[in-house]
């Protein structure tokens, strides 16, 4: 059976929980998910400049 990639905040989760304690990667995964949602759902990468 093969598996789906992961989705940006679940790559990110997996990331954070292993440099950082719970508490605070949950706080920087919900303020990426704030940022996503800001920006009409697009990926962080399809971002540009002017919207940073």
């Amino acid at each position: 059976m093969e598996q789906r990639p992961k989705k940006l905040l679940e790559q990110l989760q997996d990331i954070m929980f292993k440099y950082s304690s719970y508490q605070r990667g949950n706080t920087y995964i919900d303020w990426i998910r704030r940022y996503i949602l800001f920006h009409d759902q697009r990926h962080p990468r399809d971002v540009g400049s002017a919207e940073i």
